[in-house]
């Protein structure tokens, strides 16, 4: 797909740009974050909601529709957009993560430390391995019912191609920081070989599937935290050929994220979009912006709004503090999120105290505007050259301190 995605503007030397990429159900304007709708749904919001609230794209996740409702019953509905009622652009991951998080039994937490004692039957305290690994894919337990089932790359590939979203991701492995040098080579070689397995597969489904939109492939960038290992992950995913964009995933330690992405975006052709998986703090948003990364996901905004957290100007606060008990003022007074043109710190505390469902709803409906709009904000400056003032003044107040 030649047209796939096309370069508008980039930031004076450096790494970062503006562009378009272009999928059969509209265009995504990039850098974008892209909302994660884990089970073909933004838990708590209506996806008209999240189309009101800026989103461009939401991201499913493979695994998880795989085993419910099945990937079949999503095709039959006419793919992942017309199961949930999203007109616009769609991304499925491959089921990577999973793959470590059921290993290791982390679940939504990695081993970031790389400062920890290397290992690698590295497992979370009080749990039990559910995935292993081989050269040809990865055995895992259902954990909805224990049920066995084997994700191959070529498996991977049948279940996003049935899911139907516009952009899919190859099968990789990913390691924990923590993982051994010399397993993080091994992991590497078996990413490269799986994608190799995922561009063949992928070609011929898109054949035998020639009636459905063509599907995005992007292949995935591992390597943890080695420079040369994750250079050369990237130039064997680049000669392998076939891939309409690149993902960079893998544990990365927050402080040195710019650095590894930049690593990778160096050796990226330029025509092609490059998507950062699994992340979403202002800081990490302008990080991976000016190294080059143009969309992310990750589930933070939802899941934090879940637990009471509330993203603001100045920084992150929990709304069932006592000092909100009595505060008739919005979340946020710069937001122009729905939840915060309606109603009131108070309501919100209240909402979260008497454990009523309308909390999450209203409380993730203006953490996904402050991240989506964020993001809207930082691709403006790019194109406006007002990227360094944009973000001395947003990190300069958001990691001050102070609490509203």
């Amino acid at each position: 797909m030649g047209d796939f995605f096309e370069v508008r503007d980039t930031l004076p030397g450096g790494r970062g740009r503006t562009g378009v990429i272009h999928t059969p159900h509209g265009d995504v304007h990039t850098p974008a974050f892209i909302a994660v709708g884990t089970k073909a749904t933004v838990k708590a919001v209506l996806p008209e909601t999240m189309k009101s609230l800026g989103a461009q794209a939401v991201l499913a996740n493979a695994y998880h529709l795989y085993l419910q409702p099945g990937a079949d019953i999503v095709d039959e509905a006419g793919g992942l957009g017309a199961f949930m009622n999203w007109s616009g652009p769609t991304f499925t991951d491959s089921g990577g993560f999973q793959v470590l998080s059921l290993g290791a039994g982390f679940r939504k937490v990695l081993a970031m430390d790389a400062n920890r004692v290397q290992a690698d039957d590295i497992i979370a305290a009080g749990k039990e391995r559910l995935a292993r690994v081989d050269d040809d894919g990865v055995t895992f337990t259902s954990h909805l019912d224990g049920s066995t089932h084997r994700f191959t790359p070529e498996v991977s590939m049948g279940i996003q191609h049935q899911l139907g979203a516009d952009i899919i991701f190859a099968f990789d492995e990913l390691t924990t920081l923590v993982n051994t040098r010399s397993y993080q080579e091994q992991s590497v070689r078996r990413t490269h070989d799986w994608a190799v397995r995922c561009v063949a597969e992928h070609r011929r489904l898109t054949e035998v599937r020639a009636h459905k939109p063509y599907q995005a492939l992007f292949g995935v960038v591992q390597g943890a935290q080695y420079e040369d290992l994750r250079r050369a992950a990237t130039r064997g995913l680049v000669d392998i050929g076939g891939f309409d964009g690149f993902g960079i995933g893998g544990a990365l330690e927050k402080q040195n994220l710019a650095t590894i992405v930049g690593w990778v975006t160096d050796e990226l052709p330029e025509d092609k979009p490059r998507h950062l998986l699994g992340i979403s703090e202002p800081d990490d948003l302008f990080a991976a912006v000016a190294a080059g990364a143009d969309t992310f996901d990750c589930v933070s905004p939802s899941r934090v709004a879940r637990n009471a957290a509330i993203y603001s100007r100045t920084g992150r606060y929990n709304i069932t503090g006592a000092r909100y008990k009595r505060d008739f003022t919005p979340l946020d007074p710069e937001c122009d999120c729905y939840t915060c043109g309606n109603y009131t710190r108070a309501y919100l505390h209240h909402l979260f105290k008497a454990k009523e469902m309308l909390a999450s709803t209203l409380a993730t409906i203006h953490n996904e505007r402050f991240i989506v709009r964020l993001v809207d904000q930082i691709r403006e400056s790019i194109s406006a050259g007002s990227f360094d003032e944009l973000r001395a003044e947003v990190l300069g107040r958001y990691y001050a301190g102070a609490r509203i």
